[in-house]
């Protein structure tokens, strides 16, 4: 309950209680709003910390599991703040313009990634040493426009698992395209936006600095907590399987060792066993002999 009330009071004073104007509403986020205030909504913090401590949890199972989460804010407020969380954790993100297909025509992006990341490795290599320095300029303005749009993509090799995305309403489209894919969408979600357009919808003011700062933050920090909690699972394993083969060979190296002692015990039994096979049988013939001659 303490956390609660100090994530609360972290949420206040970051001012993600501010809504829009009351003209700007959407009538679908009533529930989350607590009152309002000089013509503006307040958002219900209770709302919105029992949302984001909600969104936190599944996204530390989507990390767990070992899938990705791409992180979505190309509004001005957000770029920046974005960027940094989703490289501190190594996942994919757009922050300059969403590209129609990004998600829908997953292929064709990969293609335009691979090309960008091919003329950057034969600017580095000397491969174009030979061309023109106008048409190695040209390349590398192309290279740097790709860069802009595609850089925080350019590891994802396939679509990814969730969205995180800090204005539902701005990125209309990349929503969309997620929507149709069946991507879990998670949303910050102002008073003008539908919270119903996002599986897990984050009740905040998308539009403050420190509102996107505090949220993603949080949000960032239970990725980082699932991304731990796999990596110390994967080397749990590796441990159990060492000492399970550590054991087996001990297991083979005692079998063999056994197997090797009752060999040694049981040659003279059988050597034994065949002389006295041997001696029985001229015992057998002498004794017949006189038998047939008396008998004659």
């Amino acid at each position: 309950m303490e956390q609660n009330t100090s994530l609360q009071q972290q949420l206040l004073e970051a001012g993600v209680h501010f809504g829009h104007l009351r003209k700007k509403w959407n009538p679908k986020m009533l529930p989350y709003i607590f009152a309002e205030k000089k013509g503006i909504h307040i958002i219900d913090l209770n709302k919105t910390t029992e949302a984001l401590q909600e969104a936190a949890a599944a996204l530390k199972q989507i990390a767990k599991s070992g899938k990705k989460v791409m992180f979505v804010g190309t509004k001005k407020q957000a770029k920046e703040i974005v960027t940094e969380c989703a490289r501190r954790i190594n996942m994919p993100y757009v922050t300059e313009r969403w590209l129609g297909g990004m998600l829908t025509n997953f292929n064709t992006v990969r293609k335009s990634v691979k090309k960008m990341q091919s003329i950057e490795k034969m600017l580095n290599d000397g491969t174009f040493d030979s061309i023109t320095k106008k048409e190695r300029l040209t390349l590398a303005r192309d290279k740097d426009k790709m860069e802009k749009v595609l850089g925080g993509i350019s590891q994802l090799g396939r679509v990814p698992a969730a969205l995180f995305i800090i204005d539902i309403g701005h990125e209309h489209i990349a929503l969309s395209e997620a929507k149709r894919l069946g991507i879990t969408t998670f949303g910050m979600v102002d008073t003008n936006c539908d919270p119903n357009r996002v599986d897990f919808a984050i009740p905040s003011n998308d539009d403050a600095t420190k509102s996107i700062a505090i949220i993603s933050n949080y949000i960032v920090a239970a990725i980082a907590e699932g991304l731990a909690e796999r990596q110390a699972a994967k080397e749990e394993d590796v441990d159990e399987s060492s000492s399970s083969d550590d054991n087996e060979k001990k297991a083979a190296r005692l079998q063999a060792e056994a197997e090797a002692e009752s060999g040694r015990g049981s040659r003279p039994a059988s050597g034994g066993g065949e002389r006295s096979r041997g001696t029985s049988q001229p015992k057998r013939r002498i004794p017949n002999s006189p038998k047939r001659t008396s008998a004659r």
